[in-house]
C-alpha cells in the first residue's frame, strides 16, 4: 500500500507541525485543508501547529475563515494553532473581525499587543474607590 501525498499544503516539521496557506484560499479549499490537518494530527500527542501565511497575497474574509476553521480543527485534536508570517493587511483584518486573540501570532502573546490609541478606561463615578 503506497502512501499518497497530502492534498493540501501541509508539511511535518519537528517538534510541531507546520503548514503553509497558499497565496489565495477559496471557500471550497477550507474543508480540504481542515481534513488534511485532521488526518495529520489524528493519533499524535498534542503540540503546536504553526500556520505559515507569509505567502498570502491579498488576505480577505475567506482567508480569516480558513485560519479560524483550521484553529478549530487543531483544538479538536488537542493541538494549538499559531499564525506565522502574517502581514499588516492580514493582521488588520483579523483585528477588525475581532479574532486577534483567537488567532495568535507565533512568538507574540495577546498581552503584548499595543493599546488602541485614544481609548481611555472610564469608571462609574458612583463606584466607591477600591
Amino acid at each position: 500500500m503506497s502512501s499518497a501525498p497530502a492534498r493540501g499544503p501541509i508539511g511535518v516539521a519537528a517538534p510541531g507541525i507546520s503548514f503553509a496557506v497558499g497565496a489565495a484560499v477559496a471557500r471550497a479549499d477550507i474543508p480540504v485543508l481542515c481534513a488534511d490537518l485532521a488526518e495529520l494530527l489524528r493519533g499524535r500527542a498534542p503540540g503546536v501547529v504553526s500556520c505559515d501565511v507569509a505567502g498570502v497575497a491579498s488576505p480577505d474574509v475567506v482567508t480569516v475563515e480558513a485560519l479560524a476553521r483550521l484553529r478549530l480543527t487543531a483544538r479538536r485534536h488537542g493541538w494549538q494553532l499559531v499564525v506565522r508570517g502574517a502581514g499588516p493587511a492580514l493582521l488588520r483584518l483579523v483585528g477588525l473581525l475581532g479574532l486577534a486573540d483567537a488567532l495568535p501570532e507565533s512568538g507574540r502573546q495577546p498581552e503584548q499587543r499595543e493599546d488602541t490609541g485614544g481609548v481611555e478606561e472610564v469608571g462609574d463615578r458612583g463606584d466607591p474607590p477600591g
